[in-house]
Parts: structure tokens; sequence; C-alpha cells
């Protein structure tokens, strides 16, 4: 029987088990967009994972959603990742970077002056988001033109061509969570009438063009995919979501890449094995639970519902989460209050065994 602390191999690349790190925001990139020396130690903390999945990095400047996020869309950036990626190697782990454009999901004071937040239509998301001057409501975000569209590609494919110099072993783009690839894959946000919307061969083509672009600049077994079919998250509307995430995956099954990340909906569980079965790479599941996914999540992979299971809240608090997830416990309780933002308190000071 296979276990969640046995390796498993990713295209080129093996990992040490199954246990992943799922990516978490946490809004402690210095001014420019620069990951830092913290961030360093933060991620090399967590090395024993078997795959460690960053916070959602921004492609480009108006990809930025959130206070204090990295990036990797300048030469400084890219540079100030390798510290990075160099202590996860150096701890014997191996790290993805995620990029996340988010959209529509974001504010105007959270950009560069001039920038407005971008989407495939012009429908605000119901919401507020936090910014230095306290939380805004969304905005009616800027409806994307063609040329737009394949510049946007063209950032998230030079994204990853910096993500691999900056040491990275690979990219996942994150299309869940309603952000700007959930964005044109759910009906609710694209309301679109060109080849970009319109049908569900229309809303599922940004998405495996994003990730065509990025497989065709760094490799097809270095890039990775995540969604959340059916996810209500930053008020996307899926009612039926099953026909884009079927056709999604058709598309990109001949690629042959690093993993699938899905991100379970509890209304939808049904349609985890049905994407399980379509998807013929590595799986990587991060259960819909009822509170943050604990160890009862291992049993997924001994019973062959996923290759690898990712772990939020439980991995930010437990630094050397596999080696409590062996010894059955103890788990450190994660501080809510330093989720976001702050130094190195509720970051880099939670206890080892």
């Amino acid at each position: 029987m296979t276990t969640a602390f046995d390796p498993v191999d990713l295209p080129g690349l093996r990992l040490a088990n199954r246990i992943a790190m799922a990516p978490m925001t946490r809004s402690r990139a210095a001014a420019g967009g620069l990951p830092t020396a913290l961030t360093a130690a933060y991620y090399a903390q967590r090395a024993s994972a078997g795959l460690i999945v960053t916070e959602g990095i921004q492609p480009s400047a108006v990809g930025q959603g959130y206070p204090d996020t990295p990036g990797l869309h300048t030469a400084g950036q890219i540079a100030a990742w390798r510290p990075v990626t160099d202590a996860v190697h150096a701890a014997g782990g191996r790290i993805f970077a995620q990029l996340m454009h988010t959209g529509r999901v974001g504010h105007p004071d959270l950009l560069p002056e001039g920038l407005v937040n971008v989407a495939p239509s012009a429908v605000a998301a119901r919401g507020q988001v936090y910014t230095h001057q306290g939380p805004k409501d969304f905005v009616t975000p800027r409806e994307l033109s063609e040329a737009e569209i394949h510049a946007t590609l063209a950032d998230f494919a030079a994204a990853a061509r910096g993500a691999v110099e900056a040491g990275f072993d690979g990219v996942e783009l994150h299309g869940a969570n309603g952000y700007l690839i959930h964005q044109f894959l759910a009906p609710g946000s694209n309301r679109r009438t060109d080849g970009w919307g319109g049908s569900v061969a229309g809303r599922v083509r940004f998405a495996v063009a994003a990730v065509r672009a990025v497989a065709e600049a760094i490799g097809p077994g270095r890039t990775a995919l995540r969604i959340s079919p059916g996810n209500p998250l930053n008020d996307i509307e899926e009612p039926e979501p099953e026909p884009e995430y079927t056709a999604l995956l058709d598309a990109l099954e001949p690629l042959g890449l690093a993993y699938l990340h899905v991100m379970e909906s509890a209304d939808f569980r049904a349609l985890t094995p049905v994407l399980r079965k379509r998807f013929g790479g590595a799986f990587v599941l991060n259960p819909a639970t009822e509170g943050p996914t604990g160890p009862d999540a291992l049993a997924l992979i001994e019973d062959g519902s996923a290759d690898l299971v990712a772990f939020g809240r439980l991995f930010l608090a437990n630094p050397d989460l596999p080696a409590r997830l062996r010894a059955g416990g103890p788990f450190n309780p994660a501080d809510p209050a330093t989720f976001y933002g702050g130094g190195a308190e509720g970051y880099t000071d939670y206890p080892t065994l």
C-alpha cells in the first residue's frame, strides 16, 4: 500500500514524500515586491515537505491584488528569490513558484499609478479587499482587449522563465479561488461573446493558453495548474462546473504537466474522482474539510484518491509537519492574528519537535 511517506516522481523530479505545502499568502514582501531573508528562513524550515508551493506571486505589476505580496516580473525580484530557493534546496526540499494574477480581485490603490484592475469582463466582484488605507470595495475592472490578453499570456511566460532563473523547480499557475484564470473559466465573471468566452470552449481557452505559454517557456514537466471547480470564493459563480473542467483537462492532458492541484469544493466533491480519472499525471488534492486539512487526509493517498495531499494552515504552524504526521502529533495551533503582514512572529517562530 502506498503511503504519504513514500516518494513520488514528477517529470524529471523525485519528491521525498507525498505531503505538499499548499500556497498561502503571507503579505510579508519588502518594498518592490521583494522576498526577504525571513522568506528564505520560512520556506527552508518547511523543506521536509515533498513539495512546497509558494504564496501567490504576481507575474506583472497589474496582477497584484493584496498588500506586500512578492513578484517575479523584475530583475530585482528574480534575484531576491534566489536565496529562497537556495535555502530550500540546501535543506533537501523542492519548491514551485505559484504565479497568481488576481484580475478583478484587488484595488487600484495597490497598483502603480495609472494602472487599474483588469478582468475578462467589466463585472465587479462583490466584497472588499484590505489595502494600506483599510478595507475597500472591489472596483469594476476594465475588460481586457484581445491584445492585452496576449500580453498577459506573455507576462505569465516571462515570469515562469524568471522563476527558473531564480532556481525554482517549477511553476504552478493559480487557476483557482476567483483569480484571473478562474474568472475566465466561470460564466458569472466571463461574459465575453468573442473567442475568449460565450461557450465552454471559449471560457476554457485562456486557462489552456496560459498553461501552454508557460509550458513552452520552461517545459511541461516544470508546469502545473491549480483549480477549484465550483469554489465561490471572491464572488465566483460556477453553478455547473463539470463541463468546463473536463474540457480543460482534455485540452491539457497531451501536454504532460508536472501535476494538477485541485482545491476541492464541498458542494462538488463528486467531481474530484472524475478529474482524478481524467488527468493522467500526478494529482495533488487539497480536500474539502470542515476545518483545516488534518492527519485524516493522509488516507487519501492510501486509497488512491490522490498522489499528494496539500496542507495549508497545519503546515503554516508546524514547520516539520511530515515528522509530526508520522509521529501522530502533537501539532502547534495556528495564530490567525499573525497570518498576514508583520515580521517573524507567527512566521518563522513556530517550534519544531
